[in-house]
């Protein structure tokens, strides 16, 4: 592990904890059916941002308490990103401009192993929820465009949209 520079590492770690991830949703789709699995997936998720943003935002030394401008929000999310995101995800996120945070998959880990299970006109995402369920838990009023909830790839054959912020004046 020496030899291994910090980025080496994060990746690795970053796809062992995905398929994890990957694993308990596939035992729960063949124990439970896929609309238990999607409600635990979804809940576990929830659970997890209310955890993991505290967590992370202190250990990058930022205050989720302190957002008041889309300035202070692009910082916290950059630095999210910058924990949780491998580059084998193939994702991006970016500002394109005041107010907005956009997002495109050019591939998506989640639809392809949903897809190999066989389950995917079922799958609730659970990769935008992940980063909606952050937006809530840092307490910002939002909106999604388009909505999601089932996958995108499988449904419209891309993953893209842009998350609105609403700030007070």
């Amino acid at each position: 592990m020496k030899s291994m520079e910090k980025d080496e590492l994060k990746e690795l770690l970053i796809k062992c904890w995905m398929s994890h991830d990957a694993m308990w949703f596939y035992h729960c789709v063949q124990n439970l059916g896929i609309e238990k699995a999607n409600e635990l997936n979804l809940a576990s998720i929830r659970s997890l941002s209310e955890i993991e943003v505290p967590r992370m935002t202190k250990a990058l030394g930022l205050k989720k308490e302190r957002i008041q401008t889309f300035e202070d929000l692009k910082e916290v999310i950059d630095g999210l990103f910058g924990i949780v995101k491998g580059d084998f995800m193939q994702s991006k996120f970016s500002f394109p401009s005041e107010n907005c945070m956009h997002w495109e998959m050019q591939r998506c880990f989640a639809y392809e192993g949903v897809k190999r299970m066989g389950v995917i006109d079922q799958y609730r995402c659970g990769i935008i929820y992940r980063v909606k369920c952050w937006i809530d838990v840092l307490g910002l009023n939002h909106s999604i465009t388009p909505p999601v909830d089932f996958c995108l790839m499988h449904s419209i054959g891309r993953c893209s949209g842009d998350f609105k912020f609403y700030f007070n004046k």
